[in-house]
Order: C-alpha cells, then structure tokens, then sequence
C-alpha cells in the first residue's frame, strides 16, 4: 500500500485565545501538529504534506520534515486539500487526511483504519466515532442497511439528525485520483457558506462508488483540541498515560497524579519518581534513580543511581551517583560529573564538575572546568563576567578552595592547590600551592562609633 497523508492545520482556532497557532500549542511536551504527524508516520506514511494559513510562518519554523501548502484564504475543509492538489499530480494509491488538531489520535488506530479502507474495496473511508455529547460534531447518517449515506454539519442538521450520536472524526481515506476528481464538484452552499470536504463522499456516492465507515473504539481519541480547557484534559491523557507505560516498564511512580513526564522521556527501570515531578522534552534518566519530590528536568541527561530533589535542570548533563539538592540549578552546557555532591543552593552554569568534587553549599559556578575530588567551600563564586565578555576558570584535581573565595576569571588554579577562606583571586594558584587573598586583620582599640554619640 502507498500511503500518503494531508493533515489540515490552517486554521486560526480562535478559541484558543492565543498568538499562537492552535497547532502549536503542547500537549504531553510536543505540538499537537507533531503528534498526529508521528500517528501519520507510524501508521506507515511515506510522506506527510501539511495545509497552513494562520501563523504559517511560525508552523513552518516548527515543524521539520514535512511539505508545507499555503492555504492563503481559509474557505473551508475541501477548499484546505485542494490547495494540496499539485503535491498529489503524480501520485497514486491511498491518501489519509487528518486534522492537525487532533493530538490524541494513535498510530494503532490509523494502522487499523488505513487496513479496513485497503480492505474494503471503497474509494473512500471515513472514520466516526460516538460521542456521549455530539454538540458541533457533523452527523453521519447511515442507510437502513447501515451502509453510508451522507455526513451532515451541526449548522444543516435537523432536530432528528441533531439527535444522533455518531460523529465524523475528520480522519478520512481516499484513493488519491477520485478524491481531487469530487473535490472539484464541491459547492458552498451551505449555512458556512464553505467549501465542505464530507461533500466528496456524497459526490463519490451519488457517483456509483462505494463508501466505508470505520468505528474508532475509543471515541476519546479522535477529539479535537478547541479551547484551553479541551487542552488541558488532553494533557492530562498524555501525562497519565505515560505514567503508566513507565510503570508496566519497571518504574516506580509514587503519586502519578502530581508526576508530569513527557511523551518522549526515557526513565531506566527502578528509578523512583516522587511526587511533583516535572520530566519535559528529551530527558533521559537511567535506572536506580531516585528524582524528587519537586524536580523539573528539561532536556536532561541523567545517569545511574542519581538523587535529586527540589531542583531545576536544564539542557545538561548528570552523572552516574551524582546527589544533587536541595535547591539546586543546574544550567546548559553543564556536565556534573560522577559521585559529584551538589548541595543545597547551588548554580552551575556551563561548566565540567569532575568525579567526586563537593559543591555542598550556596556556590555560584559559572563557565569552569573543575577536576576530581575538589571540595568547594561554602559561598565561593566564580567570578566569570567582566562587564562585557565571559571568562573561563580553570580547577585542577585535588584541589581545596576555602569558603567565601572569589574566583575572579580567566585563572587557573593547579592540582593540589589550597585557597585560604576570605580570598579573592586574581592571578594563577601554582599546582600545591597556599593561595591567600585577604587583608591583614587590623583591631583598633577603644574605637567608638560616632553615630551613637
């Protein structure tokens, strides 16, 4: 089979309230318009050709690897895959059309969808589903023998047809030719005064050919995305749902109500989630892990036997055996390396933290290089801006840094080297040096402050 597919996403989703295209907005960390393109993939599509108007720039931005179409004036459905036709000139087989609106449509199910159509010898196939409520759903309405007759919008429907429950989903199959044959037959006459792509199979119908209907089994994922609220249930789906495949998979989720993991985020086996726990984008944690409670992790790379609590992480890397918390963050471009203790309020910012280093407590470490088994003493800082340029600083192995120490950048400090508490460095610290940095203490006797005279 030769499988094909056009996903509408031209519309501007005015309910959404947003300046955002509707398409973009995330459920479960990824647009909605890239988790019906991955459906569309996984059910065994060759190429993807997306319809955009509203925010198409910011779409086309977006989303990668796929054929764009500007459908400059939004007229309606059919009128959206019409403007698809010239991608279609030479093509031959099956085409899928999806809604990109549509988040929570399966791979699985477009699998089973696609074989019915295949199998079934119809020109076209639509995909329906019943709605305990199907309030701004077209109909579809069956012949007697149960076969399709036709789909009618909400804004045409009778009060009968009003009544029924089986709903067009907007997922259809057709067979590439007979499709942009009846799309140029369309009319707007209708209460939208748009151009209807349901009409194609009535014409398709009237026409002698035979059309399918496939049942999705559960209704909940063909739902459209409309509104904030529609947004955050499908969200909640997302979330719970990959709770549960880490759970079946050997992961530990102690409250999968507060925990929110993203779709494509990889957790090892035995690695305990806490509750509060944020796990966005590509984050991977490995396995013994034990992460939160309140932790978010974006685009993380996390090894083995990691702790970490009360912290935020962000486009870097941990560590096998790494402690991390309370109050950490842990900027981009930073690798703490393994057996490392971050303690509480600590900031590492694009920095490489060697095997077994202590940060245990209120550092700031920015754009340095840091070897093994250095121990940071309390409130030290890397000094690392001068105004204008960022500077690196440089920490051999073994070395002991006293607390309250200004590491003021670029300078290097040599293996085995001490700092004195209080100091403020300047110039290099030789390998196995004392370094000390600080004024000579000075008491004056019987001083008093004028100010309380």
């Amino acid at each position: 089979m030769n499988l094909e597919t056009i996903i509408l996403a031209a519309g501007k989703g005015t309910r959404m309230k947003s300046n955002l295209p509707k398409v973009l907005h995330k459920v479960g960390g990824k647009p909605m318009l890239q988790h019906v393109i991955d459906a569309a993939k996984n059910a065994g599509s060759s190429r993807e050709v997306v319809v955009i108007g509203a925010g198409a720039e910011l779409v086309a931005e977006t989303i990668k690897d796929v054929v764009f179409v500007l459908q400059a004036e939004q007229l309606g459905t059919a009128h959206a895959v019409l403007s698809a036709k010239d991608n279609f000139a030479k093509s031959e087989g099956t085409v899928l059309i999806l809604c990109g609106d549509t988040p929570l449509l399966s791979g699985e199910l477009l699998k089973k969808f696609t074989a019915a159509h295949e199998g079934s010898n119809c020109v076209a196939t639509v995909l329906t589903a019943e709605m305990p409520d199907a309030t701004g759903y077209g109909r579809v309405i069956r012949e007697t023998d149960g076969t399709f007759k036709k789909i009618v919008e909400e804004k045409d429907a009778t009060d009968f047809e009003k009544k029924i429950r089986e709903v067009n989903a907007g997922v259809y199959c057709f067979d590439v030719k007979k499709l942009f044959e009846a799309l140029g037959k369309v009319t707007n006459d209708n209460a939208q005064g748009e151009y209807y792509l349901p009409d194609t199979l009535t014409i398709l119908k009237n026409a002698g050919e035979k059309i399918g209907v496939f049942t999705a089994y559960y209704a909940d994922e063909t739902l459209g995305i409309n509104s904030r609220e529609q947004l955050a249930a499908a969200d909640r789906v997302f979330h719970m749902k990959k709770n549960h495949e880490l759970m079946d998979a050997g992961v530990t989720i102690v409250d999968p109500n507060t925990t929110f993991i993203d779709v494509d985020v990889k957790v090892g086996k035995d690695t305990v989630i806490k509750p509060n726990t944020y796990l966005e984008g590509n984050t991977t944690i490995g396995e013994e892990c034990v992460i939160g409670p309140d932790i978010r992790f974006v685009n993380m790379k996390v090894g083995n036997k990691v702790s970490a609590q009360f912290s935020y992480c962000h486009e870097a890397e941990i560590c096998d055996g790494v402690t991390l918390g309370p109050y950490v963050h842990i900027r981009p471009g930073t690798t703490i390396g393994t057996d490392v203790k971050i303690g509480n309020f600590v900031e590492v910012k694009n920095s490489k933290i060697g095997k077994g280093s202590k940060l245990p407590h209120l550092q700031y470490i920015g754009d340095t290089n840091m070897g093994e088994n250095v121990n940071v003493g309390c409130g030290t800082v890397t000094c690392n801006y001068d105004g204008k340029n960022k500077h690196r600083t440089k920490i051999g192995d073994n070395v002991f840094i006293g607390c309250n120490t200004n590491l003021v950048a670029p300078v290097n400090v040599g293996d085995g080297a001490y700092i004195g508490a209080g100091s403020t460095i300047t110039k290099d610290v030789p390998k196995n040096n004392l370094a000390i940095a600080r004024a000579r203490q000075t008491n004056i006797e019987v001083w008093k402050d004028k100010r309380k005279q």
